[in-house]
């Protein structure tokens, strides 16, 4: 991942990332240089509408930008990317970080969560990129981001087993991932 002195855009999963949540307490330490994307339902969301609200949001944002995303924003991303194809908008995306990203196929892929697509992780992302996966992730098994890495054309970063990597993984601040992402900036 190039580091030309980014803003970080966050990009949280399906009912947002809290207060307890790494991804928010990064953002917190971030903010001079951080963008929130924020979605009109997080509980119910809608492929299409979460692909427009990120367009916008980064369409917002001049200049490099790197997507810390986690769960659900790592589909989102791989989605808009997709649907962008050939864009020059593209090229403002320096690198992405994706934390956690689940299985649209799989068993546990909430419900409520309309229109991703099976094949979100199909196609190479036109920016350098990370995967980080945990070995015990009740949304996406490890072999899942395995292969969503190869096909991103990303690297991929087993954690070992930290769950979802969330909140309820008891992270905190999340040192050990602030370095991984430190160190895949300058990669």
């Amino acid at each position: 991942m190039p580091n030309q002195n980014p803003t970080l855009v966050f990009l949280a999963g399906i009912g947002n990332s809290g207060p307890e949540h790494w991804q928010r307490q990064w953002f917190e330490r971030e903010a001079d240089r951080a963008v929130w994307v924020e979605h009109s339902s997080w509980d119910e969301p809608v492929a299409a509408t979460w692909v427009k609200e990120l367009d916008e949001a980064l369409a917002a944002v001049p200049g490099p930008k790197v997507v810390v995303a986690h769960s659900l924003g790592c589909t989102l991303l791989a989605e808009w990317a997709r649907a962008r194809t050939g864009d020059p908008a593209l090229t403002d995306v320096a690198a992405a970080f994706l934390v956690a990203a689940p299985d649209v196929a799989g068993d546990n892929f909430p419900t409520q969560a309309e229109g991703f697509a099976t094949d979100a992780y199909a196609r190479p992302l036109p920016f350098p990129s990370v995967v980080v996966a945990s070995e015990d992730d009740p949304y996406g098994s490890l072999e899942h981001a395995e292969n969503a890495a190869r096909q991103l054309g990303a690297r991929l970063h087993n954690v070992g087993g930290l769950g979802h990597i969330n909140a309820s993984s008891g992270l905190g601040e999340w040192n050990d991932g602030w370095r991984l992402f430190q160190d895949a900036l300058k990669a």
